[in-house]
């Protein structure tokens, strides 16, 4: 039977994640399979990789072939490195030791890359979210500085409005003081000239009464 390394497919639309599965190579993607290896989750960065070394270094001693992407997976976790130095101890080219010490510098080493890359990975985020941060408080500040000056030019307007609005009730009391004054005027004429007039009554009378002396 031939067995084939691949990924088969799982999660919801649109956020995929992966399960590594050894599977007869006649079966469907999605099918039936073997033996479960580990899952491969591209969502995250960097994307998470679980695999079983052991299990996967069998198959592969067994003649399984994987799919480039699993190959990928394999040799990024150090699954192939780790058949290729068991093929070496077998053939006697080194001793397992060796091998060993090989195989724990190569994870140490990767490791060291993969937390520097996190560590990268958490810096950027953190300049991101700052800069997030400052340009969110100077838009508040623009806001709150033309809300100030809305403010000052409503409480300006509202002043002029009101200085306009009392101008001409002033100017009003004034034309009527001005108009008050020559009906007072009047009224003085008035009685200052009715004297003249009872005045000139007695002189008709004493003319009236020589009139008839003389007759």
């Amino acid at each position: 039977m031939s067995v084939r390394i691949r990924l088969q497919r799982h999660g919801k639309k649109g956020k995929p994640f992966y399960w590594i599965v050894a599977a007869d190579a006649r079966s469907k993607r999605d099918g039936r399979f073997l033996e479960k290896l580990g899952i491969y989750n591209p969502n995250t960065n960097p994307a998470t990789i679980e695999l079983n070394m052991d299990s996967s270094v069998r198959w592969l001693h067994n003649g399984a072939q994987p799919s480039d992407t699993a190959r990928a997976i394999l040799s990024y976790k150090g699954a192939l490195l780790k058949h290729h130095l068991e093929v070496g101890v077998n053939k006697g080219a080194l001793t397992t030791e060796q091998a060993e010490a090989k195989l724990q510098a190569w994870i140490d080493e990767k490791a060291a890359r993969i937390n520097a890359k996190k560590d990268s990975l958490s810096q950027d985020k953190a300049e991101v979210k700052a800069a997030a941060l400052k340009a969110e408080k100077a838009v508040n500040e623009k806001r709150m500085a033309a809300a100030a000056d809305a403010a000052r030019a409503a409480e300006a307007e509202a002043v002029v409005e009101t200085a306009v609005e009392e101008a001409p009730e002033v100017a009003v009391e004034e034309t009527v003081v001005a108009e008050a004054a020559p009906e007072v005027v009047a009224e003085e004429t008035v009685e200052a000239a009715a004297p003249e007039v009872v005045a000139e009554e007695p002189a008709t009378e004493a003319a009236t009464e020589e009139g008839t002396t003389e007759a």
